[in-house]
């Protein structure tokens, strides 16, 4: 029986990575509810360098991304790849697990994710080397875009090599959290009805992998040529975007699909570009905690007598909106060390 309830982080790790999902479903709890406990998983998690390679699955609801994530779990488990820590001793079966995250921005009142998510894929729910779970913003500081990324590393540093990210829409948060991953997919159906709000949502921009998934309905071969198009339009590098018609419902495709997030996972190493994407990610991560930590300081700020004197200061014209952000964000500055030598501190 699991006790990983009471267990402390750097004990429910080392259950995880003997094969405890309790404890690695803990792990995800913590991170997701934010606060002390969840800055120490994060910590623990980076620090021990794991890497899983992630794949963002994304585009407009009823795209039949579900389906589609679950078909490619089976292909995962079916036909695995090198694990990224190459040269390492990874068994068979260490090298086949997969994890998925589906990404629920929009549950703020229950903090969990839309339960068709999970449904559609409790064929692999008695498979022990698949690990699914529905995760929402709940407490974390910056919401999903800090959240996911942790989560990830909570994964890799439990051994699963391989993490498929699927986001539930094509709104902002769902776009930049899929961008956060090595390939993004993203699926449109026959007749490009979501074109105007992929467009909108940026999704052309981060797109990796296109899949025109229910292929098999009318205005199939009208998408293609549409999102041809919009390629040939677009400023690409040496790397184009292919397109690939999938019918989840049967698996039809999904071979093809595996196939080419390979490919691309394979063109990103051999370039080189693989270590170089995950340093800007980084890089933006660290701004957004940056940006999240400020924003939570100015807010206990905002909760002081001082701020009320400010606002009423602007309010009666005796300051301009500038300097009373300077003055507000005056108190996040530690006070100025006295000159030297001017005796402060001295004991006579």
């Amino acid at each position: 029986m699991s006790r990983s309830r009471n267990a402390a982080p750097d004990e429910l790790f080392a259950a995880a990575r003997s094969g405890d999902r309790v404890a690695l479903a803990r792990l995800l709890s913590l991170v997701e509810r934010g606060g002390p406990q969840a800055r120490t998983v994060a910590g623990i998690a980076y620090r021990s360098g794991s890497e899983a390679y992630t794949v963002g699955i994304t585009g407009a609801p009823g795209a039949g991304k579900s389906t589609l994530t679950d078909r490619l779990i089976a292909e995962a488990r079916s036909h695995p790849w090198v694990p990224e820590a190459a040269g390492t001793d990874v068994s068979p079966d260490a090298a086949a697990s997969v994890a998925v995250l589906a990404v629920d921005p929009s549950s703020p009142f229950t903090g969990g994710a839309i339960l068709g998510d999970r449904v559609r894929m409790q064929s692999h729910a008695l498979d022990e080397g698949v690990f699914i779970r529905s995760m929402a913003t709940r407490g974390h500081l910056g919401g999903l875009t800090l959240a996911v990324p942790d989560a990830v590393r909570v994964l890799a540093a439990a051994g699963l090599p391989l993490v498929l990210v699927e986001t539930v829409g094509v709104g902002q948060v769902e776009v930049e959290v899929a961008s956060a991953t090595d390939t993004t997919v993203v699926v449109v159906n026959p007749g490009w009805g979501d074109g105007i709000q992929a467009n909108k949502a940026g999704l052309l921009e981060i797109a990796d992998l296109f899949v025109i998934n229910k292929s098999d309905r009318p205005g199939a071969r009208e998408t293609r040529r549409d999102l041809e198009l919009m390629l040939d339009l677009t400023s690409l590098g040496d790397w184009r975007p292919p397109i690939v018609d999938t019918v989840a419902a049967t698996g039809a495709g999904v071979a093809d699909l595996w196939e080419a997030i390979g490919a691309h996972r394979d063109h990103l190493r051999s370039k080189g570009l693989l270590a170089a994407l995950r340093r800007e990610r980084l890089e933006r991560e660290f701004d957004r905690i940056l940006a999240a930590r400020v924003a939570d300081r100015v807010g206990e700020l905002q909760r002081r007598d001082g701020y009320a004197h400010i606002a009423a200061k602007l309010a009666s014209h005796d300051i301009d909106p500038y300097e009373a952000a300077d003055s507000l964000l005056a108190g996040l500055e530690p006070p100025a060390p006295p000159p030297a030598g001017s005796g402060a501190g001295d004991g006579g």
